[in-house]
């Protein structure tokens, strides 16, 4: 090869290689935020049934909180949640935790979730909520508004009020 090709390859060869490797940014972006729509992931709720989004009532907003069985801040989240249970009165609450329905169940009951109609918990054990919402940190709160498009997003402890501005 002559020294003119060389030349040619050291200096052209390394514009090649970044605009292979550039990728699309949106790669990097997490579903919930690509598609901005409640989990599409079947959920089981506590008699067994299988529950999706679509079994949203319809034109009223939704508060879709991840939580985990085993973490403090979410049960924390959980009993400031049904102190001010008025105040999510027009908010359909989804609790959903990526355990398995037994640990669930044992939540379920231990707060009582029954006694409140606008609260919806759920078991997601194959834990792809986890990807879907990016989630590193519990708990995890996705404020949808009632064309269930969402809002606004939090990872971790948060204050009520931060959450009832959004709804």
């Amino acid at each position: 090869m002559s020294m003119l090709r060389w030349m040619f390859l050291l200096l052209c060869f390394p514009m090649v290689l970044k605009a292979q490797t550039n990728t699309n940014t949106t790669t990097n972006v997490p579903p919930f935020k690509q598609f901005s729509i409640i989990t599409p992931l079947p959920l089981t709720l506590y008699d067994g049934h299988v529950f999706t989004k679509n079994d949203l009532p319809k034109n009223k907003p939704v508060l879709v909180f991840v939580f985990s069985v085993e973490c403090e801040h979410c049960a924390h989240m959980t009993e400031d949640i049904l102190k001010n249970i008025d105040k999510f009165g027009k908010t359909q609450l989804l609790m959903i935790t990526p355990f398995k329905l037994e640990r669930m169940k044992a939540w379920y009951d231990q707060y009582n979730i029954g006694k409140y109609p606008n609260i919806i918990m759920a078991a997601e054990p194959t834990r792809q909520i986890m990807y879907y919402y990016d989630l590193r940190n519990f708990p995890g709160l996705y404020v949808y508004n009632k064309k269930h498009q969402l809002v606004a997003n939090y990872e971790g402890t948060v204050k009520l009020d931060t959450l009832l501005k959004h709804l």
